[in-house]
């Protein structure tokens, strides 16, 4: 593979995504460009992330639950048109509707990486930070998830945060993921972050650990930061305000 950068001291100067560090489509070789393509803008040293009323559904012929997303991946891999090679599968016999160019912004192997954002969401939304295998190879595929947020987990003095790890199709990895309360208010900016070391993984928020695990994958992986709307989750037809995630930082380094 095309190495990335070693560190990211993202900031989110100027109006747009650095086009060298990120891909602003969601898994688009499973569906496409057009169809994956997330709503933001970049502002006063921030990334805006939101998902309107007019977003289209993601995936809506084969994804089995209603699902929109504006995500942003620091890497793109998948196979020729019509294989079956490609990242992150969620169903079983998928193929390549729409090749992607092969980019490797930034995709650490072993290093610190964090991310500060805050979020605003609802019964019917969530927001995550987390690191997925770049997959070249179908076993190169765990997941390091950062932080996840369900907005039906989110009370006035805390939230459950899904931090861990999952393994996926890496057979020498082993899952281990929960959510756990944390006396956090998730509309507010945190810092939320890995120190990934060979066999080893130490989850910090706001920089004071609070998971540790005893494994951890050993190949490249990119940063997804992403905000999901799930429409079915709707209840009683009250309307509530599109979904908003805030990311003022993102920032990786080396081991030293």
């Amino acid at each position: 593979m095309t190495r990335s950068r070693l560190d990211l001291d993202e900031r989110f100067t100027g109006e747009t995504l650095d086009p060298d560090v990120w891909v602003p489509y969601y898994l688009p070789h499973w569906s496409s460009r057009a169809q994956s393509a997330a709503t933001y803008s970049v502002h006063d040293g921030e990334l805006h992330l939101s998902i309107p009323d007019s977003q289209p559904l993601w995936c809506a012929d084969l994804h089995d639950e209603p699902l929109r997303v504006s995500c942003i991946q620091s890497g793109c891999f998948s196979g020729p048109l019509g294989s079956t090679i490609g990242q992150q599968p969620f169903r079983e016999g998928l193929e390549v509707r729409e090749e992607q160019p092969t980019m490797w912004g930034y995709t650490p192997h072993f290093g610190q990486v964090e991310v500060r954002m805050r979020g605003v969401i609802s019964q019917r939304s969530m927001f995550a930070f987390w690191m997925s295998g770049i997959e070249d190879l179908p076993e190169r595929s765990a997941e390091i998830c950062v932080a996840e947020v369900f907005g039906d987990a989110v009370r006035d003095s805390s939230a459950d945060v899904g931090i861990g790890l999952h393994r996926f199709r890496d057979p020498a990895l082993s899952e281990e993921f929960s959510a756990d309360p944390l006396g956090l208010d998730v509309t507010e900016f945190h810092t939320y972050g890995v120190d990934w070391r060979p066999g080893s993984l130490a989850f910090l928020v706001d920089d004071e650990v609070v998971r540790r695990c005893d494994q951890a994958p050993d190949y490249p992986m990119q940063l997804m930061i992403g905000l999901f709307d799930f429409p079915a989750k709707a209840t009683g037809g009250v309307h509530t305000s599109a979904p908003e995630l805030v990311v003022s930082h993102v920032r990786g380094k080396p081991l030293s």
